[in-house]
């Protein structure tokens, strides 16, 4: 029978969100009804709520998640009612072309839940990133639901759902940052900072933290940097170059999603070392460099998609090494809020007031 729980949706472009009354119908066949206990509140969220990703209005926010699997549908095996998981979007089919080459990471045929989560007039939503979890319940693939150690304290764990595993994914998976390396980090959020903590984890030697804010850089020190530079006042390329030998940077990671800085990223990496960006564009914005520089510099130019994780592998690893005290995914969480304060989550967000805001259900 379906239900009618609380949630926050997005109405139009860049309107207020509000809280509305949302029926999240039974799981059907491959689907889990997850009852949420934790929701991070992501700048993705603000993008679809500023109309950046589609125009699919109304939308159901929400995606950087935990909870505990309430019901299943017909066929689940991964998961069963009683489970306690981290919410991911990025559930592999496992018979893709990527998938079959072993690179489930890629994979082109990611899926979500078949049915619609609907207003009580019966207007569709659209879940964030296939989740929607600014819900007290929700309705998602049986595969987006990811199995972890239920002992960890569920605003940590939600986390690992987007903000935080697409910066530690581009330090180590993407970026592959190794032992003694040199690794720059170009905006210093939430993902920037768990950037940090991934180069920090992968045992770089030297770890550049790049912001226009003090306060996140002093942020990003804690994290793990070990110099930072103010790009406000200082030329960062100049700056990274001076603190690696005048070479640059192995890695450069790109955790804005700006064509400026991607340009310093690319200047400020070592002759055939590697440019991530995790930092997500807008449509309309675009890169100009020139080819001769691609080509003479060598080295690998790459987009972190998620931090090229695979869920059922990295969500479990990460939780075991916050539970070890080998890194500290609670220093992520700023504050816990109401469903009621994600508007005002979102302002403060937008003022750099915050790493992330948990609403806590």
């Amino acid at each position: 029978m379906a239900q009618q729980v609380r949630g926050v949706i997005a109405p139009g472009k860049n309107e207020p969100v509000r809280v509305e009354t949302i029926v999240v119908p039974d799981p059907g066949p491959g689907e889990a009804v997850v009852k949420v206990q934790t929701c991070g509140v992501c700048h993705t969220d603000l993008h679809y709520k500023q109309g950046g990703i589609n125009d699919d209005f109304p939308f159901l926010l929400g995606h950087e998640a935990a909870g505990v699997v309430e019901s299943v549908g017909e066929g689940v095996t991964e998961v069963a009612p009683g489970d306690f998981v981290i919410l991911n979007w990025r559930a592999v089919c496992g018979s893709c072309r990527a998938c079959l080459r072993g690179r489930p990471w890629y994979c082109f045929n990611t899926h979500n839940a078949r049915q619609k989560m609907t207003l009580t007039d019966g207007t569709e939503l659209s879940p964030a990133l296939g989740i929607g979890a600014f819900a007290e319940k929700t309705l998602v693939a049986a595969g987006q639901c990811t199995k972890v150690d239920p002992d960890v304290s569920p605003a940590v764990a939600g986390l690992l759902g987007c903000g935080v595993m697409a910066g530690i994914g581009a330090a180590i998976n993407t970026g592959q940052v190794g032992r003694g390396d040199s690794v720059a980090v170009i905006g210093c959020g939430g993902v920037g900072d768990a950037a940090v903590v991934g180069a920090r984890l992968a045992g770089a030697a030297r770890i550049i933290a790049v912001d226009i804010d003090d306060r996140k850089l002093e942020t990003a020190r804690a994290m793990g940097a070990t110099h930072t530079v103010n790009s406000r006042s200082t030329d960062p390329v100049e700056a990274i170059r001076e603190l690696t030998g005048g070479f640059g940077a192995d890695v450069v990671i790109e955790a804005v999603g700006r064509p400026e800085t991607y340009q310093q990223a690319f200047y400020a990496r070592d002759l055939a070392g590697t440019v991530v960006l995790v930092g997500v564009p807008t449509p309309e914005m675009k890169l100009e460099l020139p080819l001769l520089d691609v080509f003479g510099r060598g080295g690998s130019l790459k987009s972190s998609w998620y931090g090229d994780c695979l869920p059922s592998r990295d969500f479990p690893m990460l939780v075991d090494l916050h539970q070890q005290g080998r890194i500290d995914l609670s220093a992520f969480v700023t504050e816990t809020i109401g469903l009621g304060d994600v508007e005002k989550a979102f302002a403060r967000m937008h003022e750099g007031d915050v790493l992330r805001s948990v609403v806590v259900f």
